[in-house]
C-alpha cells in the first residue's frame, strides 16, 4: 500500500470463531449465536486522508473481487457515521485487501468497523466505542465485535459483546480453499445444534487450558458447510496431520479454517507444507492479537 502522508490508518485484522454454537431463529429472523471471538496478526488496511466527499479505492491481493461502489461496506458505514454526527466533510479512503472476501473471517465487517474506527479519528468526533458498536450493529452483525478488535465473548445475533482478557494466545494458521460458502445456504442446512446459554468460558491459565474448553464446543456452522463445500473437509483434514497441530476447526460459516499450534516454529512449517501442496489455497501463519494497531 502507497505511503499516504498525514493520512490516518487502521489495521482491520481477521476475526476467528474459536467456537459458534447455535441457537433457534429468533423473532427478526436472525439465529441466536454464542461464540468465542479472537482476532488474528493478519487483516486488511484502510487509509483515510480528509476530502470534499466520500470516495474508497481497493488495492491489494483480493481486491479483484470488490466494488468500490455505494452498496460496499465500508462506504456505508462511512456514510452511516458522516450522517449520525453531522460531518460535513468527507474522506478519500483506500482500502488494502488482503483477506479472503466472504470467507467467515469476518473481513468485511472488520473493514467496515476500521472505517468506523478511522473516519471518528479523522474528523475528530467524540463517539465512544460503544456509540460506534451501536452504529455498526445496524450495518452488520459481526460489526461490533470488530470495533474492539479484542478477544471476545458475543451473543445474540452477534451485538451482545463483552470482552475478555484471559484467553490464553496460540499460534495459528488460516487457510482458504477459494470456494464460496453461502451464509443462508449454510444456515438453511444445519439440523444439528448445540444451542446457547452455555455460559462464558471458565478462567485459563495455558493454552492447554484453551484447548481443553475449545474441544467442549463446536462450530455448529461447519457440517452443513462441509456438505455444501466438500473442500472444507480437504482443508481440515489437511490441517489435523500438521505437527504440533492441537486443535482444527472452520470459522464462521466457512469457507476458512484454522488451526491451533504448540509454537510458532509448528505453525509456519506446518503453513510452509500446505503452500507447497496446495498453492491454489490461500494459507496464512499467524497468532491471536490482543488489540487491533493503529497507525
Amino acid at each position: 500500500m502507497k505511503t499516504v502522508p498525514d493520512a490516518i490508518r487502521e489495521f482491520a485484522p481477521a476475526k476467528i470463531n474459536l467456537f459458534l454454537h447455535v441457537g433457534d431463529k429468533r423473532a427478526d429472523g436472525y439465529h441466536a449465536l454464542e461464540s468465542l471471538v479472537v482476532f488474528a496478526g493478519i487483516g486488511d488496511a484502510l487509509t483515510f486522508v480528509p476530502s470534499d466527499d466520500i470516495s474508497l479505492s481497493i488495492d491489494g491481493p483480493f481486491s479483484s473481487v470488490l466494488s468500490s461502489d455505494p452498496d460496499n461496506l465500508v462506504t456505508k458505514a462511512a456514510r452511516a457515521l458522516a450522517a449520525q454526527s453531522g460531518v460535513v466533510t468527507g474522506a478519500r479512503i483506500t482500502l488494502t485487501k488482503n483477506l479472503p472476501v466472504a470467507s467467515g473471517i469476518g473481513g468485511g465487517s472488520a473493514d467496515a468497523a476500521a472505517a468506523l474506527r478511522g473516519l471518528a479519528r479523522l474528523w475528530d468526533l467524540t463517539a465512544s466505542q460503544e456509540q460506534l458498536r451501536k452504529l455498526g450493529e445496524t450495518l452488520g452483525s459481526d460489526i461490533p465485535v470488530c470495533v474492539d478488535c479484542a478477544t471476545a465473548w458475543m451473543e445474540g445475533r452477534g451485538e451482545i459483546v463483552a470482552p475478555l482478557s484471559d484467553i490464553p494466545a496460540a499460534p495459528m494458521v488460516l487457510v482458504n480453499p477459494g470456494v464460496g460458502v453461502p451464509t443462508g445456504k449454510v444456515f438453511a442446512a444445519l439440523t444439528e445444534r448445540h444451542g446457547v446459554g452455555h455460559g462464558r468460558p471458565p478462567t485459563m491459565a495455558s493454552v492447554g487450558d484453551l484447548i481443553a474448553y475449545l474441544n467442549t464446543t463446536a462450530n455448529d456452522l461447519e457440517a452443513p458447510a462441509r456438505a455444501t463445500a466438500p473442500a472444507i473437509g480437504e482443508v481440515l483434514d489437511a490441517l489435523a496431520v500438521q505437527p504440533g497441530v492441537l486443535l482444527t476447526r472452520m470459522s464462521g460459516s466457512g469457507a476458512t479454517c484454522f488451526a491451533l499450534f504448540e509454537s510458532q516454529a509448528a505453525a509456519a512449517a506446518a503453513a510452509a507444507v500446505l503452500r507447497r501442496a496446495r498453492p491454489s489455497w490461500w494459507v496464512a501463519d499467524t497468532e491471536m492479537i490482543s488489540r487491533t494497531v493503529r497507525g
